[in-house]
Formats: structure tokens, sequence, C-alpha cells
């Protein structure tokens, strides 16, 4: 069985896909373009990726909140996931006006709306149909699950990746060995979190996984939901 691991890099996605823990590690890097053919993959039995799916028309979802729980400090990790309302506003600007004109809208970081294109990308993709499929996944989660606990030190200092690869070689022992491979340019945390969320996609494929949230669906009747 063929899982895929994704997370958002500089303009695209990196995929890790596996079969099996400790199997061999496929690395792809995606264009925003081609979200549609990372998610509808065919060869996928399950893909995990790290992005919000399933947004709030006001306030904070459940899953978020449960997650900077469950995280401690590293749940500054956890961004709010974006309204629908702002997925085609054209700036950071643009957005917090739209924001403004909702009543009780609260207005949304700098860093929040970084991520706002990829959303926008998954979501126009999705529908429940695929709810069995395409998860929502955070890397922190998973470290935290494999046994990582809630006080990691950030990924990108030297501590940080150090303790993430230990965690990962438990699953793939070579995985050394396997970050060199990974596209040009990729940094080394972004691969890092995309086998961390191919590690969840394993769990999830074999019902060993853990859902944080409470049910909610979004509008279109996408789940609100991290899965690790």
């Amino acid at each position: 069985m063929r899982v895929r691991g994704v997370d958002g890099c500089r303009g695209g996605w990196l995929s890790a896909d596996v079969r099996g823990l400790g199997g061999e590690v496929d690395w792809r890097w995606w264009p925003l373009a081609e979200t549609g053919a990372l998610l509808r993959d065919e060869r996928v039995a399950v893909v995990a990726i790290d992005v919000p799916i399933g947004l709030p028309e006001l306030g904070a979802r459940e899953c978020d909140r449960a997650a900077r729980k469950m995280l401690g400090p590293r749940g500054v990790s956890v961004f709010p996931a974006p309204s629908r309302s702002v997925l085609s506003a054209p700036s950071y600007a643009e957005a917090r006006a739209v924001l403004a004109r909702v009543p009780g809208g609260r207005s949304m970081s700098a860093q929040a709306f970084g991520i706002v294109r990829a959303v926008a990308a998954v979501d126009g993709c999705l529908s429940g149909a695929d709810d069995d499929r395409v998860f929502e996944c955070h890397p922190e989660v998973s470290f935290c699950l494999m046994g990582g606990g809630p006080g990691l030190p950030a990924k990108r200092t030297a501590d940080g990746l150090a303790i993430r690869r230990r965690l990962l070689a438990t699953r793939w022992p070579d995985v050394e060995a396997m970050l060199p491979a990974r596209p040009a340019r990729v940094p080394e945390d972004d691969a890092l979190d995309a086998l961390a969320c191919a590690w969840s996609a394993l769990r999830i494929a074999g019902g060993q996984h853990v859902t944080l949230g409470d049910g909610a669906r979004d509008p279109r009747g996408l789940p609100m939901r991290i899965v690790g």
C-alpha cells in the first residue's frame, strides 16, 4: 500500500510516498497548480497533508484548540485556519478588510495569511467524498505522538532537526541517507515534516490514528479535524 505525506514548501508542495514503515521513500516537488493531481493520484491510498481542511465561517476550530493544548509550548506552530471568505483576497491588507466587514469577525496574522494560497488550492480540489482518502495532518502533532512529547525544540534549530531525525529513524532507520535524495532547494525541516505526515498516513491506513476535533464540518461539508 502506498501512502503520501505532504508538506507545504516555497511555491508548492513536497510529497513523500512510502510503502510501509521502513520502506523506500519517493520524493517529489509539486507546484500549487498541480494540487489536484497531488491529491487525486489513484496510486495512493491515503494522503496526509499539512494544511487546514474544513474552514470556519467565524472563530476557531476545535481541532486547532486541541492541537495547541497537546503541543504545549509548540502550540504556537498551529496557525488558525483562515475563513473561506479570505481565500480570494489578493493581499494581506485586503484579507484584513474582508474580515473587518464580517460581523463578529477577527483579523488574522501575516503568518496565517501566508498559507492562504495553499489552503485555497486544496479547498478547491476537495469535497466530502474525499473524507476517507485525504486528511489534514500537522507534523508537530505527529512528532508528539511519535514520542517526542510537547516540548520539542524549534524545528529549524540544530537540536530540533536532530531530535526529529531520531524520532523518524525508529520508523525509517536509514532516514539520514534518505534526506539528501529530496528535491533540490527543499529545506531539511520541510522534508522531515513530509515524512512525519507520511508516518501519520500509515497510521491512518492501519486504523491506528488519533483524531483531534469535535466532529464538526464546515458549510461545504469538509471535516474540521487534525489526524495523527
